[in-house]
């Protein structure tokens, strides 16, 4: 398997298809790039070169202990671009990943990036604290860590049978092969970066990043997303990025890459095109 080790010693697991322009994707917690086959046979057939990396602790990667926070995720994506010498390259980031795409920018330079666009994204922060009254309170993250300890394989279940995709939504229609690949991705990680990185997620500032992106941003969020909710995250990243675009889907769930498809990657390619 392609992998990359990383200045303290992790290995990260990666995909690389195709040839053309970059398009690097970082995925959500605690799932892995294979969240991102929709829009990586989009991409590839379309001309571009894409590449989708396992975070640390996450499906292939290996299984450490430490470093499950935002700063490690945007160095270790950092390490996968330089090893690959991406250049002019797009980010694209789905949840945690958007974060980490928003980090990675602001920490390491735009001097390799040429746009980036993040879904259903946790900036500019989860959690409510005082300067941010509409987040949520962090007793919900605290008890997420606790069903986590507990019982992960039926916690993962019930995210990806309820909330995620909007399946607990009357009507939905719902794909049991969908909720296994959820369930499969996220057992294929470790137990304690999963944990560690719902801090990472849910209690990350990422104000002061999305100020010092000067590149093109696409900030595109369902405003049924039962995961990171809309009215505190898209619209705030929006105003924060100094050329961000908002895009706002009527009903989307937070799982919308995979609900989506269709309609998330055209937008994305006019978006790479424009």
């Amino acid at each position: 398997m392609p992998t990359i080790n990383t200045k303290d010693g992790v290995e990260i697991f990666y995909k690389d298809w195709g040839a053309g322009q970059p398009i690097v994707f970082s995925h959500g917690w605690p799932l892995s790039a294979d969240d991102w086959d929709a829009q990586m046979m989009f991409f590839a057939n379309n001309g571009f070169r894409v590449i989708a990396h396992d975070r640390r602790g996450h499906g292939r990667s290996s299984q450490v202990s430490d470093g499950h926070d935002m700063d490690h995720y945007a160095d270790d994506l950092a390490a996968l671009t330089e090893k690959l010498d991406l250049k002019n390259a797009v980010h694209v980031g789905h949840s945690t990943g958007g974060g980490e795409v928003v980090h990675y920018i602001a920490r390491h330079g735009e001097s390799r990036v040429a746009k980036a666009a993040i879904l259903s994204a946790v900036p500019p922060l989860m959690v409510k604290t005082d300067s941010n009254p509409g987040g949520l309170p962090k007793d919900v993250f605290d008890d997420f860590q606790k069903q986590l300890a507990a019982g992960r394989s039926d916690f993962y279940r019930a995210i990806a049978a309820g909330p995620f995709y909007g399946y607990n939504r009357p009507g939905a229609n719902v794909s049991e092969a969908v909720i296994q690949n959820w369930w499969r991705q996220g057992m294929m990680g470790g137990a304690k970066a999963h944990y560690d990185g719902i801090v990472a997620f849910s209690q990350t500032d990422f104000t002061e990043d999305l100020k010092k992106i000067k590149v093109p941003v696409l900030v595109m969020h369902g405003d049924d997303d039962q995961i990171v909710p809309y009215a505190d995250s898209a619209p705030l990243s929006a105003k924060l990025l100094q050329n961000g675009t908002l895009k706002t889907y009527k009903g989307f769930p937070h799982g919308m890459p995979t609900t989506h498809a269709e309609t998330i990657n055209a937008d994305l390619l006019a978006f790479i095109r424009s």
